[in-house]
């Protein structure tokens, strides 16, 4: 439903001269089914309108699943030469990432992701394994890559506070030396950068909302600052290229998001509150219950990051809800 109430049957813009508008029902069918069932020897792919997904049958007895894949893909568009673009996803696996490949799986061009699976996981594209149009590589974009593309989406890093405090050096690393190689992908192959940055680098803000030129109010020492700190170094190299080197640059800082594919044990409000609820357990509120929190859909995120990537807005784009809701 949108803001109206009226059903959605589309997703997406036609906006900036790219179309990223893609069928609610074909986006749904790549993770709306269940992910452990027993598969009957009846099953064919007759009955079921998108046997794309990699099964998984559960056995309770030896503890143990069984994958299953098939041949059949989702429909993409079929575009022209011309606009069909080769598109380089890093973190391509993880929550956010495996949303924006199905997207531009969906719309026809030509998808390459990266990851090294530290927190994504292979389950989440699996589904576009083997089609002509897509690629997977398994590799820490810490080290550098060789490879043409036309644009990239730079989305390569731990977000949550338990991933990112694992390895807080390697979070470092990932935030430097990782946007720092594919900067550099970008300057030699002439292609567009977007970078996913976060509104943590506004850090305990004193602005409420925080606007764009709001510089923020971070803690450089603390235990989240690999992160915070992190992506602040990265927004700082990002438009050092754009000016020096005259790399085309996008910056999406991105806030609170849910939805489908969400890690059980991210740590964060959403999945914490789900999780407790579904084994039973009094919901954890922390401090006096009186904080609150805008949440923003990953669809409504993709449709962002695909927008600014195609806009001509070079200057940081706060990506989020302007709804608060107390938890």
């Amino acid at each position: 439903m949108d803001r109206t109430g009226n059903p959605l049957t589309t997703v997406g813009l036609n906006s900036f001269g790219f179309d990223s508008t893609v069928n609610v029902e074909d986006l749904r069918a790549l993770y709306l089914r269940p992910r452990h069932r027993q598969m009957s020897s009846q099953t064919s792919t007759e009955q079921d309108p998108m046997p794309s997904q990699l099964r998984s049958t559960y056995d309770s007895t030896s503890n143990s699943v069984s994958y299953t894949t098939v041949s059949k893909f989702p429909p993409v568009k079929l575009l022209t030469p011309h606009k069909k673009k080769r598109i380089l996803v890093t973190g391509g696996a993880g929550f956010v990432g495996s949303h924006l490949v199905d997207r531009l799986m969906l719309l026809g061009h030509d998808v390459i992701v990266v990851d090294n699976f530290f927190t994504g996981s292979k389950t989440t594209v699996s589904h576009w394994v083997g089609h002509p149009n897509f690629e997977l590589i398994r590799h820490d974009v810490t080290e550098p890559l060789n490879i043409e593309c036309d644009q990239i989406y730079h989305l390569a890093c731990p977000a949550s506070p338990p991933h990112y405090q694992f390895d807080a050096v390697k979070t470092l690393k990932t935030a430097f030396m990782g946007t720092l190689n594919l900067l550099g992908l970008a300057e030699r192959t002439k292609a567009r950068f977007l970078i996913t940055s976060t509104s943590e680098i506004y850090g305990d803000p004193q602005v409420h909302p925080q606007p764009e030129d709001y510089w923020g109010n971070v803690n450089p020492i603390g235990i989240r600052a690999c992160y915070d700190e992190g992506k602040r170094v990265s927004e700082t190299l990002t438009y050092s290229y754009q000016r020096q080197e005259n790399v085309e640059v996008r910056v999406a800082r991105i806030f609170n998001t849910f939805g489908p594919r969400m890690n059980p044990q991210d740590g964060r409000v959403v999945s914490n509150f789900v999780m407790q609820a579904l084994k039973g357990e009094d919901m954890t509120i922390y401090g006096d219950g009186k904080q609150t929190r805008s949440f923003q859909y990953i669809h409504d995120l993709i449709d962002g990051l695909i927008a600014l990537m195609n806009s001509d807005e070079s200057r940081p784009v706060n990506l989020g809800n302007t709804d608060e809701f107390m938890w």
